[in-house]
């Protein structure tokens, strides 16, 4: 039962969300997927999937457990002071408003960010920021804008003053930030890109795709940059052969379009 049962649930889900499981590392992926499916209290993918079916909160747990929601602000610091100190400074130099996406944006905190970062350099009419995620859930929280201690414990002490209320233990961000991020549900794999963009962040998510769904993003991420413009990714996501997708590396985790 266990491989064909787990085969017609990947079969199934795909087509009720858009969201093919096929391209995601199977080991960790069913791992999750078991876990939650257990905790539920069902004993096959099959009957899972029968409940989703008349409750939708299941599908949203689901694409929950496959993001992994996990993120805090000025994630790695070492590598937002590249961006700060080289990257944007060249960007800058364009003399025109910045286009810029945050790919896979969990909760939030990576836009917000380069949002806080941004201000501190020039006027907000000067950029637009992009914040793309497929989990709902994720994405309401995000535009909610509220934080635990832990999201917030790498942001400088000024930016924590200046962006952000504290109360009762939660970290409120200031509207002036979070109205500069335009959230939107999307699927990198089978949705259109936009194009035009100076600068795409897209971290910590690769890890969890195949090489042949790495490969598919990374062609549709060069796609969508203006020359000169830069993929920044995780601290684990090195690409091997850059210039396979017209990338040179500029710093280490950061790409730009040749």
């Amino acid at each position: 039962m266990g491989d064909k049962d787990f085969e017609w649930f990947v079969k199934q889900f795909k087509q009720k969300t858009g969201v093919d499981l096929s391209l995601y590392k199977e080991p960790q992926m069913k791992r999750r997927l078991t876990t939650l499916r257990d905790k539920k209290g069902f004993d096959s993918f099959t009957r899972f999937f029968k409940a989703m079916e008349k409750d939708p909160q299941l599908v949203n747990d689901c694409l929950d457990r496959l993001t992994i929601n996990v993120s805090e602000f000025f994630r790695n610091p070492n590598r937002w002071r590249v961006l700060e100190q080289k990257i944007l400074p060249r960007l800058l130099q364009k003399g025109r408003p910045l286009k810029m996406w945050s790919a896979a944006c969990s909760t939030g905190e990576e836009p917000y960010t380069l949002v806080m970062l941004l201000d501190q350099m020039m006027p907000a009419k000067k950029f637009q920021v992009l914040a793309t995620d497929i989990d709902e859930v994720a994405l309401s929280k995000a535009r909610q804008g509220i934080y635990p201690a832990r999201a917030v414990k790498e942001v400088p002490a000024p930016y924590l003053k200046t962006y952000f209320r504290q109360l009762n233990g939660l970290y409120y961000l200031s509207d002036e930030i979070k109205n500069r991020v335009l959230f939107k549900r999307q699927n990198l794999l089978t949705d259109p890109f936009g194009t035009g963009f100076d600068l795409i962040m897209c971290r910590n998510v690769m890890i969890y795709f195949t090489d042949e769904a790495k490969d598919l993003l990374y062609q549709k991420f060069s796609k969508a940059l203006n020359q000169g413009g830069v993929l920044f990714v995780g601290s684990t996501e090195q690409i091997f052969h850059p210039e396979k997708y017209q990338f040179e590396t500029e710093d280490t985790f950061f790409y730009r379009k040749i």
